[in-house]
Formats: structure tokens, sequence, C-alpha cells
């Protein structure tokens, strides 16, 4: 007889797990781009600012981030950009006068939501 010691393979994450993943990088994204608006005085520092910080946004989620990233990274170097990207949403939250619960609930349901899925993915 013979025993083998399989372990079990992890599970996919569901679709409205990923759903719910995709909305808080989207939310994130728009918020960073938002607060680059409207930090600085418009037209010229604000419009500057708050493209370059959407494009900046866009491109660390694409380069790291989306379902198929263009760098392919291990998981935890995902998770560092992932809670970067939270990190400077919720900042910009704060920033732009938002009570702290809001910026605080945003960024601890954001990141265990980015924990569940990465967890599943391995």
């Amino acid at each position: 007889m013979t025993s083998s010691s399989s372990t079990p393979a992890p599970h996919a994450a569901s679709p409205a797990l990923l759903l719910a993943r995709g909305l808080f990088h989207l939310a994130a994204i728009v918020i960073v781009t938002v607060w680059g608006f409207l930090a600085w005085p418009l037209p010229f520092p604000g419009i500057f600012t708050g493209l370059g910080l959407f494009v900046l946004a866009v491109l660390l989620w694409a380069l790291f981030l989306s379902p198929k990233p263009v760098l392919r990274v291990d998981r935890f170097a995902q998770a560092l950009f992932e809670l970067c990207l939270i990190a400077a949403a919720v900042a910009a939250l704060l920033a732009l006068g938002v009570f702290w619960v809001w910026p605080a609930a945003f960024g601890v349901a954001a990141a265990a939501v980015g924990f569940v899925v990465s967890s599943r993915r391995a």
C-alpha cells in the first residue's frame, strides 16, 4: 500500500473577488487622479499633475497588477505594488479632507480583498 500525500490544489479566486479587487484598483486610480487635479491650481500645474498621476497609476497597474501583467513578479512584489497603490489612494483621500474613517475603511477593505485574491492564486 502506497500512501500519496498530495497537497490540495489551491482554489481559484472567485469571479466576485476578482471583480471586487478590480473595482478597488479602479477606485484607487480615480482617487489619485482626482487628487492630482484638485491639489494644485488649475489650469497648468493641476492638469499636468492630474494627467501625470493618472498615467503613472495606470502604468503601475498594467505592469504589475493587471490580470495578465507585462512584468511577472513574485506574489510578494505584487503585494508591495498593490499596497503602494492603495496607500496612495488613502493618502489622497486624507489630503482631500475626507473624514479619516472612510479612507481607513477603504484601505483595510482593499488590502483584505487583495490578500484573499493573491493567496488563492498561489
